[in-house]
């Protein structure tokens, strides 16, 4: 039996995130990620020189992950997407210049000279919008409440889709989606070179720096929880026995491997988890048909497409890496082969004759973005302690408060670490 202060289940943003604050304060851990590789879906895949991560990423440079990787002292390559890129917006099957600023929203033919106006007076809203005081109502309500013009709230919408990765704004919570759009509008998102991979690896070396041993392919099958300790069992026949130990998997799988689950919390977070998904197309070509369609969102479709080279660098011969997402909305039937076409069909509209440019393509029919967000239906926000099972705690883009995305996976994995040092302190002092 391999013995560890603590074991964090799941070697993805979260995990290597708890493991990195646990280490740097002297704890012996362990994080033990049952694919034979780290990153879950923050990994990128090497196609012939070709770096693509699944499906479009970005990394929000005021958002809680990029705060707490550079708290970790980690330096993240890339550029700034959003710096100079004209969006384009699709509405009836046409592409049409979506107003951003001044000038845009001027020559723009997409709006009224009315409508032009209300865009204008709602950016400047978003931008000096206090958070904090948004009540507890979905996207929805708040958009009806404040935003009369439907154009301007199709434009709006399009843009809370494309920051949460997100097509539930019936579902949705106001208050985080709010955050998001205002961090994007304010200092814009970060594509890094390399892909994400790149932050995956770099949570990697610092933590085995710092002590932690990290294994992949080993499966844990289960976790039992006993009053001063827990022992973790692997597939192939490898035991643990931690003080603490950190589930950073789904919902579901968490309560499958944790005997006695049913009984605690954790049954509720999985029972009110409501999964994120899309259909991915990533490209590589050897040259963008049409250099003027960098970036757009559907207006009337739950869909975009961006050039992620235009920021980062994701090839050494100059192929351009491109990807399409469909975000799919959880209350509705899903038709992959459906998405497929529908996305093709965008990049007919944007750049024709892309097939004779392809080099490499990936298509992703139903990636799970995240296995929960913040949203009407939730009772209580997950983790990160099980508190019906002392010493053990869960983290992932699931187990955000408010955060979404790679922002609460990281967040979440920063909350368990804490928790934890929190415990051991609590007890130095009491024994002391």
């Amino acid at each position: 039996m391999l013995k560890y202060d603590v074991a964090v289940v799941g070697g993805g943003l979260a995990g290597l995130t708890a493991a990195n604050f646990l280490a740097r304060e002297g704890k012996k851990v362990v994080v033990l990620e049952k694919s034979n590789r780290l990153g879950g879906r923050g990994m990128t895949n090497d196609k012939n020189g070709v770096l693509m991560n699944l499906g479009a990423h970005a990394l929000y440079l005021s958002g809680d992950a990029m705060t707490i990787l550079t708290e970790l002292g980690l330096s993240i390559p890339g550029g700034n997407a959003s710096k100079s890129v004209q969006i384009y917006g699709i509405l009836n099957n046409a592409v049409q210049i979506i107003p951003t600023d001044f000038s845009s929203i001027m020559s723009s033919s997409l709006l009224s000279w009315k409508s032009k106006f209300v865009l204008g007076k709602l950016m400047l809203k978003l931008m000096k919008l206090n958070i904090d005081s948004i009540p507890e109502v979905s996207l929805a309500e708040w958009a009806n409440t404040e935003i009369s013009d439907p154009m301007v709230r199709h434009i709006f919408y399009a843009i809370c889709r494309l920051t949460t990765y997100t097509h539930a704004s019936t579902l949705q919570l106001a208050k985080p989606v709010l955050r998001q759009v205002q961090r994007s509008l304010k200092d814009g998102v970060l594509y890094v070179d390399g892909g994400w991979g790149t932050i995956v690896e770099k949570l990697r070396q610092q933590a085995i720096a710092s002590g932690v041993e990290v294994f992949t392919s080993k499966n844990v099958i289960s976790i039992e929880h006993q009053e001063n300790d827990q022992i973790i069992q692997c597939s192939n026949g490898t035991n643990f026995e931690v003080t603490e130990c950190i589930v950073a998997a789904p919902p579901k799988e968490a309560l499958k491997i944790i005997k006695g689950a049913e009984q605690t919390s954790l049954r509720l977070w999985n029972e009110q988890a409501i999964p994120v998904t899309a259909s991915c197309i990533d490209l590589g070509l050897k040259k963008l048909p049409n250099p003027q369609h960098q970036f757009a969102i559907g207006l009337d479709q739950s869909l975009f497409f961006t050039n992620q080279s235009r920021a980062a660098k994701l090839s050494d011969d100059g192929t351009v890496v491109v990807s399409l997402a469909k975000y799919h909305d959880p209350l509705e039937d899903i038709n992959v082969y459906t998405d497929k076409q529908q996305l093709e069909s965008v990049m007919d509209m944007l750049h024709p004759g892309w097939r004779k440019e392809v080099v490499v393509q990936q298509f992703l029919p139903k990636l799970t973005v995240s296995y929960d967000f913040p949203h009407l239906k939730r009772k209580e926000n997950p983790g990160p302690s099980i508190p019906e099972m002392k010493g053990l705690y869960i983290a992932g883009d699931w187990a955000g408060h408010e955060e979404v995305l790679a922002d609460a996976a990281v967040a979440s994995g920063k909350r368990a670490a804490q928790e934890i040092l929190k415990a051991s302190e609590m007890i130095l002092v009491k024994e002391g």
